[in-house]
Order: structure tokens, then C-alpha cells, then sequence
């Protein structure tokens, strides 16, 4: 969510206003101005869009917001195009939010193969987290799928306890399976379960702050818990 500077200047529910001081018009001040009213360096981009002379400014937090060209205003909302009804902004959160999928260390993951595995699945999980065992029982009916899943504890200590005994298991995927899907308790193990400690590092390089989070081979991020009627069509867009 929004940061708690920006919370205070709030004046609706999806529009924030307040006065910043003028500069002049290109990307470089808008940045210093709008990070002097945040008080620190916290704009990761500058751009500016098609729409009313407003800049796009994308926070290092992976927030999305919009100024006019003397920052003399924030909005915290939506620009949606009325001749096409695009959700303008949702469209470049998702660009934002896409990874490189290339690079995901997927040897960290635990391995599920259904069918052909032709297609593929990555999902970043917490033992205890509803909604991912909500997901586990909608995982199950896909065919033709490799579901990896990161064990990403951040909801407590014991997450963490469940994750490293599920990861330390004979057989991880029926381990987690079991836990997830039948809240069969992982039994206690011991190895080298630094790879959970290495998840938790790279979800929050991703900016993953909840269970679960999505992600498809062509990068793009699903956040939250989808039916398997949805998932199967978000599957389907990437091969085609």
C-alpha cells in the first residue's frame, strides 16, 4: 500500500492531493519533487504518458502513481481510456510487475510434473497461508502442467519450521501434497535447508508480499488465489 506520507495527504479513496511546489517541466524535477515530498529517494521511474500532461511515477516500493508536470498534486488511482475501456494502469502494473522467468533458481523449488508437463507454473507459498491450500486443491485439477513452488515462509515461525521439514522430507512433493492439500503435519527433518532462507531473499527482490503469488514462463505475475478455470486460461495465453 501506499506509504505513510502519502496516506496522510490522502483525500479520497483513490485520489491523493497535496500541494508539492512547482517545477519545471521534465522527468528530473518531477523526480526531486515528488521524493521531497516523500522525503527520501524513493521514485524508481519517471515517465511521461499520453493522458492530461500527467507523469507516471513508479515507486521503488513497485507502486504506481501520477503527477502534472509541476507535481503540484499525487493521484493514487486509475487512468482508464474511454475510447478503448483499457484499464490503463492495471495494463502497466502487470508490465512492472513481470520478471525475467529465465533467471529463477528453479532448483529451489519443489517439483511437480502432471501429464506432459508441457506447461509450466511457479507459485511462492506459505504452509500456513488459506489461500494456498485454496490454490493446492484448484493445482490439482490441470493437466499437462510443472507447478514449481518456492516454500516462502512469511507468515510466522512455525511456516518456517513446516517449510524447513517439508523441504528436508524424503519426498518433498508428497510432503507438501500432504500438508497442503490433507493438513497432514510435515514430520520433523534435518538437512541443509538454507534454501528457505535463500527464497525468502529472492521474493522479496521480486517485491512478493503475500501467498500465494503466480508466476508464468513468459513472466508475467498472478497475485492471489485463482480457480482452475482461470489459471487454465492464463496457461493458455502463454502458449499461444
Amino acid at each position: 500500500m501506499f506509504s505513510q506520507a502519502l496516506r496522510l495527504a490522502s483525500v479520497a479513496a483513490f485520489l491523493t492531493v497535496a500541494t508539492i511546489g512547482g517545477a519545471h517541466a521534465d522527468e528530473a524535477s518531477v523526480r526531486k519533487a515528488v521524493e521531497g515530498f516523500i522525503g527520501s529517494p524513493a521514485v524508481e521511474s519517471v515517465a511521461k504518458t499520453p493522458y492530461g500532461g500527467l507523469y507516471e511515477i513508479v515507486l521503488k516500493s513497485g507502486e504506481l502513481v501520477y503527477t502534472d508536470e509541476k507535481a503540484s498534486f499525487l493521484i493514487d488511482g486509475r487512468i482508464i481510456d474511454t475510447k478503448t475501456r483499457r484499464d490503463v494502469t492495471q495494463a502497466r502494473m502487470t508490465q512492472l510487475s513481470a520478471i525475467d522467468f529465465s533467471t529463477l533458481p528453479l532448483e529451489q523449488a519443489i517439483k511437480q510434473v502432471r501429464g506432459s508437463g508441457k506447461r509450466v507454473l511457479v507459485s511462492f507459498e506459505d504452509p500456513n497461508c488459506g489461500y494456498c491450500k485454496r490454490l493446492g486443491k484448484e493445482l490439482t485439477q490441470l493437466k499437462d502442467v510443472t507447478i514449481y513452488t518456492f516454500l516462502y515462509p512469511i507468515l510466522s515461525p512455525d511456516s518456517t519450521e513446516k517449510s524447513r521439514n517439508i523441504w528436508c522430507a524424503k519426498d518433498k512433493a508428497k510432503t507438501w501434497s500432504d500438508w497442503i492439500l490433507d493438513a497432514k503435519v510435515p514430520a520433523a527433518a534435518n538437512c541443509d535447508s538454507s534454501v528457505v532462507d535463500r527464497n525468502i531473499a529472492l521474493g522479496q527482490k521480486l517485491r512478493i508480499n503475500g501467498t500465494p503469488t503466480l508466476f508464468l514462463a513468459d513472466g508475467r505475475r498472478l497475485g492471489g488465489y485463482m480457480p482452475a478455470a482461470e489459471l487454465e486460461q492464463a496457461l493458455s495465453e502463454v502458449a499461444k
